[in-house]
């Protein structure tokens, strides 16, 4: 049975939100054509009507995952009274730290990304520099422009740093106690004065 093109355009946008998921819980390589549409709830004769190979919906997943990482950052931003606290407070939480299939990409899928094609590589790029863009305009303007970016890459590594590492211990002692060190490091960064 032939479906309309606005039926199939359907079918492709829950398909890439689908894989933005579950990439995020098994990687790239952790779940196979017949699963991912599944999830989707279609079947996999659909798949190559819709995307050009596994690696363009990766691709696709990984940028609809990372700007809705960035949305998600300018929302709490912009809804709190401070903040890069209110980042900082997402970012480094328990909630956050469990949130793998609907947490951040760069955290679940990072190592994962790094061995991938170019194509699955640029999106990760691209919200990487989003996200530092959030950050750098959210730190005090009285810093320079270099300052400013200086201190969010600093705060955006440390960040993605912590919820990995609290995600790969055991030890829940230890991985409260790596999201609480990095906040209060993040929040030094963010505060200290520039050093000429």
């Amino acid at each position: 049975m032939r479906v309309s093109r606005a039926q199939a355009e359907a079918n492709r946008e829950t398909v890439i939100n689908v894989a933005s998921r579950l990439f995020r819980e098994h990687g790239f390589d952790g779940i196979g054509l017949k699963d991912l549409m599944k999830g989707a709830g279609l079947t996999q004769g659909g798949f190559y009507k819709q995307f050009e190979s596994k690696d363009d919906l990766a691709a696709l997943a990984s940028r609809r995952a990372l700007e809705s990482a960035t949305r998600r950052w300018s929302s709490v931003a912009a809804s709190s009274a401070d903040p890069i606290q209110g980042i900082i407070d997402l970012y480094l939480s328990a909630g956050h730290r469990g949130e793998i299939g609907d947490g951040c990409p760069l955290v679940a899928l990072g190592s994962d990304a790094a061995r991938q094609s170019e194509d699955v590589r640029k999106p990760f790029e691209d919200g990487i520099k989003a996200h530092l863009q959030v950050l750098s305009e959210l730190l005090p303007a009285t810093d320079s422009r270099e300052t400013r970016t200086q201190k969010a890459e600093v705060m955006l590594a440390l960040m993605v740093g912590a919820v990995t590492l609290s995600r790969i211990v055991t030890d829940e002692t230890l991985a409260e106690r790596l999201l609480e060190t990095a906040a209060a490091e993040a929040r030094r960064v963010a505060t200290a004065e520039a050093t000429e």
